[in-house]
Formats: C-alpha cells, structure tokens, sequence
C-alpha cells in the first residue's frame, strides 16, 4: 500500500467509527437561508456565472439556454449572482443583463474589473489596468450591459501592481457616492492589500478559491476577513468539478477545457488525489447526500460570513448545489470529515503558473 492510501484508509476509519452521521435537517423557513457578506444580504448559496460566457470546460452553451438558467436559479431561491466583464469578454454580463432585468430589484449583482479591455471592440491588451479612469470607463459599460443603474457588489478582479490599491479603493468610493455601485470587493488579493483597501473604503467581500481541495485560505486570509468583518465567496467550492466524485484519473477532458492545464488535474495527480473523493463520497453516501453537497455544505459550515459561488450550466446541477444549504454536521462529524481530508496530501499546483503569478499580490504604496 503506497503512503497517500494508507493515509486515506486511516482517515476514512476515522469517518467511519462516528456514532451516526445523521440525515439532513431542513431549514426552519421556507425557501434558501441568506447570509451577510459585510452589510449586503444574499442567498446562501450563489452562482458564479463564468461558464455562461463559452466553454471553458470544454462544453457549449446557447445564450438562449443560459438566459433560462439564470431566471429558473432566481425561482430556486437563489438572489446572488457572479459575474466579470472578462467572462467573454462581456458575454456573461450581456446574458445576465438580460435574464434578469425583470426581477432586477429581487437579486444582488456582483461583477468584476481589472483586465485591460478595450471597451468598445473587447479586445485584450497585455497586463492589468485598475487605473481610476479605466475603472470608471468600465463601470459605465457594465451598467448598460447588465441593464441596471447600479453595480451591488464591484470586485477587482486581480490586483494590479501598478496601482495603489487606496486609489483603487478611492474610485470605487466615487462610484458608490455617485450612485453606480453599493459595495467594494477584492479578488485573490493579498492580506496587506486588504487591509489598506478596506481603510478607504470598507470592503464588503473578498473573492478567491476554497474547497476541500484547497484550503490555503484558512491561513491568512480567512483570520483577517473575520477580524475586519468582511464576507468570503469562494469560487471553485467543488475543486473545478473534483469533488463531485464525476472525475478519476481515467477521465478525459475535452479539447478547451482548462482542466488540461491544469497540474493539480494531470492523471498523475488525480491518482494521488483521488483519497479525498473517496472520503466525500463516504460521507455522501452516510448522509444520503450527494458528494458535491457534502463538499458545499463543508464549505457553509466553516463560517457564518462564507457564502460559495458553485458555477454551472445545467440546472439540476444548481438544484443539487442549493440542496447543500440543508446538510447540517454536527460538531463531531465536522472534525472527522476536516482531519480525514487534511490527511490527504494533494498533488499538483490549483492554477498554471502564469495564473498563480496573479494571486496573492500585494499592490504597490501609496507615494
């Protein structure tokens, strides 16, 4: 027995010998419970809406059948919605402008600068652009795009380290005094930055990836959103598919899927880092879950504040993930399941290299 299974199989003894993992509680009211990320209030559960721009898992979509998915989702109870002007560009942004102008004062929008975009042809320039002209330039067209007078919550997108993060922050204060955005967010922003953001403006959310399989967050990050009171949205809360027990090292994607890129999915790792879907799945199957509800609620369960943005483009898929909101551990259940996947030593880097260059930047000071 290689280390990695050996490791796993004492970790899922560990599952195993719990009293009872129980069955699921449903929520004391009707519909899906909200949470708090700083002052605004959103469903427990959002939907990150990437995968509505194109195919980058390989898969094509209709905007018709996009458009659908995003008015159904609102039926389901969910009110909060991911989107950025990269997404396309501006595709996801189009789509979402037009799903949801019927009930636009029913749901919290959030979007997403930074890239340098030309914004009348969409072409990519090189690098990042956070520049408060640029970013008041962009805003003007995510409102026409997303059909609204305001943006609910406006993140950077990725820190640009050619500007101080307190201009940055400044612009958006602009916006939000001028009425165009209620609330400021960052996006796989260094702690350092966070801080100086949030004392010119405070800062509702901060964005980045958290999940069984990837739990760096709880290092510094999560410590200083708790402390400041900010919200968490964790985008990838199902490791890019991994944790819904769909994928094995066997599986093949799809010519465009960014999996391929990926070192983390290389079938050598997903060898290795098959012992923590088998442990989800161990648990999913105790509960009478699924194991993408399980890897969901887990991410629930670690704060009041987090509030996971699963994206999809299927709609049963959006059912299964807002099923998570009532899957509820208890103390003991949520110990073993985080010390048994702990126990599982993941193989390969969550993003390329040039992508992983862009996370974690702290921006340059304020002269």
């Amino acid at each position: 027995m290689n280390p990695n299974r050996r490791t796993f199989m004492k970790a899922a003894a560990t599952v195993g010998a719990t009293a009872s993992f129980g069955g699921l509680l449903a929520n004391a009211a009707a519909g899906l419970d909200t949470r708090k990320l700083g002052k605004l209030k959103v469903s427990s559960v959002g939907l990150g809406c990437m995968q509505m721009a194109g195919p980058i898992y390989g898969v094509q979509v209709e905007r018709k059948d996009m458009i659908a998915l995003a008015r159904s989702s609102v039926d389901l109870g969910v009110t909060f919605f991911d989107t950025a002007e990269a997404y396309g560009p501006f595709t996801s942004e189009d789509i979402l402008g037009e799903a949801l102008q019927g009930v636009r004062d029913k749901v919290v929008i959030a979007t997403k600068f930074g890239f340098d975009f030309d914004q009348q042809t969409g072409q990519r320039r090189p690098g990042l652009n956070s520049q408060p002209d640029h970013i008041r330039q962009v805003v003007d067209g995510m409102l026409k795009r997303l059909r609204t007078d305001r943006i609910d919550l406006l993140y950077q997108h990725r820190v640009d380290p050619n500007v101080p993060i307190e201009d940055v922050a400044g612009a958006v204060q602009g916006l939000i005094k001028a009425g165009k955005v209620r609330h400021f967010g960052l996006s796989e922003a260094g702690v350092k930055t966070i801080r100086r953001a949030h004392a010119v403006q405070p800062i509702a959310a901060v964005q980045s990836e958290y999940s069984l399989f990837w739990r760096e967050p709880e290092t510094e990050l999560l410590p200083t959103l708790g402390e400041l009171g900010i919200g968490f949205v964790p985008f990838s809360p199902l490791g890019a598919g991994w944790l819904t027990g769909s994928i094995d090292q066997n599986t093949k994607f799809e010519q465009g899927d960014f999996r391929n890129s990926v070192p983390r999915f290389s079938p050598e790792a997903r060898k290795a880092n098959y012992a923590l879907v088998e442990i989800v799945k161990g648990v999913a199957t105790r509960k009478g879950v699924s194991a993408p509800q399980i890897a969901l609620a887990w991410v629930l369960a670690q704060k009041p504040w987090i509030v996971p943005i699963p994206g999809t483009t299927k709609l049963r898929h959006v059912e299964s993930n807002l099923g998570a909101a009532r899957v509820r551990f208890s103390p003991e259940e949520l110990r073993e399941l985080t010390a048994a996947a702990a126990a599982v030593k993941i193989e390969g880097d969550r993003l390329p290299q040039r992508a992983l260059d862009m996370t974690g930047v702290e921006a340059p000071p304020k002269r």
